[in-house]
């Protein structure tokens, strides 16, 4: 998910002081795990910037079972948005039974993100992501349908990995660790986000879904265009994205709902 995204909202940091050990941690810094441009994945590293990637079909699938994001079709899961100015939205995240094939030759899986304000839908953005040999989840790219009043307005946001200079990024790392970092997508100008993992294990977090202690997963979310957005996302293996929190302009947070685990 990017900012704004993989959860598409923010939340309440349940521990004291988590904000302020998460601007503490080194997460945003390139880690060991950068590799060469020329060769980010025979070295085990992820991707970093704008550095191209070389992906081959054949280590990719779209049977996505990453403990922290498992991505069975038919999973949903459901999160209700909130900002300090009091404004609300709803968010349905389902895992459909749809591939579709990327432009860099790699089958992925088609996550369906609908926001809605009052009923309304006002986004509707088809994800795409693909599990690798190793376990990490890949960023392929999304479609997304800007609307107003029940009506489209245009597409914004959209690319596809392979497509104009598009490069695919990590959604989630098949190892994550304190201070490994990694883009999250490329298309430049339009997308660039990156992420950090900032704590594993160390968090616990309550959302109307439930309250979670054991190995919850932290990560901050940058973006280099916009220098003064940061997000902190937390997940639970699992279940998946529990919350996010936005840290910047207005602030934000959306709570995870409800989970409905995909047969």
């Amino acid at each position: 998910m990017k900012t704004r995204k993989p959860i598409a909202c923010a939340l309440s940091i349940v521990a004291a002081g988590l904000v302020l050990a998460a601007f503490g941690g080194d997460g945003d810094s390139n880690s060991a795990d950068a590799a060469p441009a020329d060769k980010p994945r025979e070295n085990g590293g992820l991707p970093q910037g704008s550095e191209p990637v070389r992906l081959d079909p054949a280590d990719f699938t779209t049977n996505i079972d990453n403990p922290y994001w498992p991505m069975k079709p038919g999973s949903q899961w459901v999160y209700s948005e909130t900002d300090t100015t009091g404004a609300h939205q709803d968010v349905v995240i389902t895992v459909t039974n749809t591939t579709r094939m990327i432009a860099n030759g790699i089958e992925a899986r088609v996550i369906r993100d609908t926001v809605s304000e009052d009923g309304v839908p006002v986004e509707i953005t088809d994800d795409w992501y693909a599990q690798d040999d190793d376990g990490n989840i890949w960023y392929l790219g999304e479609y997304v349908t800007n609307l107003e009043n029940g009506q489209v307005i245009d597409h914004t946001g959209s690319f596809e990995a392979g497509v104009d200079g598009a490069q695919a990024g990590i959604a989630m790392p098949a190892r994550p660790r304190p201070g490994l970092s990694y883009r999250q997508e490329y298309y430049k100008g339009v997308a660039e986000d990156e992420s950090a993992v900032i704590t594993v294990g160390e968090e616990r977090v309550e959302v109307p879904f439930g309250y979670f202690t054991k190995d919850v997963l932290m990560t901050r979310d940058l973006v280099p265009t916009e220098p003064k957005v940061q997000e902190l996302k937390f997940y639970a293996p699992g279940v998946g994205p529990l919350l996010s929190v936005h840290t910047d302009g207005t602030g934000g947070r959306a709570a995870l709902v409800s989970y409905t685990p995909g047969a």
